[in-house]
């Protein structure tokens, strides 16, 4: 009884401090301004199961996305044996669901071949991320805290499949010794070769076994509080994240309807405006930002494909997509814990453009939408950087002299070249 109450204690304090941090994460997403995406529904569902459940775009890089796919789906599907550690926890039972006979000894059995597919996987990304290190999981924002915490989740997997594998060993071995409370039930093609690592007395035997069970779920709780300040966020947002996702053609600008008004009028002056938003033009700090481009931030994977592809990083430029991304989402909890302490409109004298991502940055890039192609799950550094330059150029009226040239010679010649528009055809004539 007394591990019951524990268990239901524990459960209901993960649960409750889950929901805490989801509701921050989404209060800061909701500092964004307003963006229509709820438009062709059925596409943005397909485009979420094939993207986000099909991990179709991952599989440009072959090895990495089957690896990904293993421990991607072991992990989820393992966690299906939750339930029955749910229901035993709670109501002091083992193995509740052992009745199911033949279809639990093959579901076990099933798990723990996932579990070791998952151990290896992760094992396989551990090697890659330290010993052959590969470029793109390094960078000037590939600090400790990134590096730290990408290793710490693929450990904690590992030990989450060492617990759940020497648990199911524990049992067996249990079973065999026809301890009470552990009823013959399951199929065990991977612990079975743990056993000898185990001691033959039943009481050592029932203390690895609840031991284990209870890291097990423990270790699942404390991942589950872990995702609000990981990049593992994406293990939930990449669903809501591509069903949101852009279904314009990539790169694609949007005009903004204030500028719009004024052209259209200036041409027509019987034109009637269209009601407008007031506010500032593109965007220096993130409540400019659409709550899309925030969500896309907090799904980050950090995972370098935008950054790898990015020919203005490729050819040395300061541009990383993936900084921009990673600092998006750090101006925001920044933002997001000036509002826990003081309110709603305390300024703090930062904005995401220059205390964050800097004037260089913004306009080393080509825009040639290489980056939200590359990304497994549609996120659009592009976006965002489209907003700032846009409240760089419209705003404060600061943009380098390459394009303050080329916006002159539009202006007055029509073209962003310094020839008069009656010199355009000079190089067709005779000489």
């Amino acid at each position: 009884m007394v591990g019951q109450i524990l268990f239901i204690a524990l459960t209901l304090a993960a649960v409750a401090l889950f929901s805490y941090n989801l509701r921050k994460v989404i209060r800061n997403i909701r500092l964004g301004r307003a963006s229509n995406r709820s438009d062709q529904p059925e596409k943005r569902l397909m485009t979420m199961f094939k993207v986000a459940f099909g991990q179709t775009k991952m599989f440009f890089r072959p090895i990495p996305a089957l690896l990904h796919l293993v421990v991607y789906v072991g992990f989820v599907i393992i966690n299906i044996e939750v339930l029955e550690i749910m229901i035993d926890g709670i109501f002091g039972t083992h193995r509740i669901f052992g009745g199911l006979g033949s279809l639990y000894n093959a579901l076990i059995g099933s798990f723990e071949l996932l579990a070791l597919g998952v151990w290896a996987g992760c094992a396989i990304f551990l090697i890659r991320r330290n010993v052959i290190r590969l470029k793109r999981f390094t960078g000037v924002e590939m600090t400790s805290w990134p590096k730290s915490d990408a290793n710490a989740i693929l450990i904690s997997e590992i030990l989450l499949m060492t617990a759940f594998l020497i648990m199911n060993a524990a049992d067996a071995k249990l079973q065999l010794l026809g301890s009470s409370h552990y009823i013959t039930a399951g199929a065990f093609p991977v612990s079975q070769y743990l056993q000898v690592l185990l001691p033959d007395t039943e009481t050592a035997l029932i203390a690895v076994e609840r031991a284990c069970w209870w890291f097990h779920i423990i270790g699942i709780f404390a991942f589950l509080n872990y995702l609000p300040y990981s990049k593992h966020f994406h293990i939930l947002f990449a669903f809501p994240n591509t069903y949101f996702s852009n279904l314009e053609p990539k790169g694609e600008f949007n005009n903004m309807k204030s500028v719009t008004n004024e052209v259209k009028a200036m041409l027509d002056p019987s034109y009637t405006p269209e009601e407008a938003e007031a506010g500032r033009f593109g965007a220096k700090d993130i409540n400019d930002l659409s709550w899309v481009n925030l969500m896309n931030a907090y799904t980050c994977t950090e995972c370098g494909r935008c950054t790898s592809v990015c020919p203005a990083n490729i050819t040395g430029k300061l541009l990383s997509p993936r900084k921009i991304m990673m600092d998006t989402r750090d101006r925001m909890e920044e933002v997001g814990r000036n509002i826990d302490k003081t309110g709603k409109g305390f300024d703090d004298g930062k904005s995401l453009i220059d205390t964050h991502i800097s004037r260089e940055e913004i306009w080393a890039c080509t825009s040639c939408n290489a980056c939200t192609q590359a990304c497994p799950i549609n996120i659009d550094p592009l976006a965002i950087i489209t907003e700032l330059r846009r409240y760089a150029v419209m705003e404060e009226s600061q943009s380098p002299a390459s394009i303050n040239t080329m916006l002159s010679n539009i202006e007055n010649n029509g073209a962003p070249w310094k020839y008069s528009p009656a010199d355009r055809l000079n190089w067709a004539s005779e000489s």
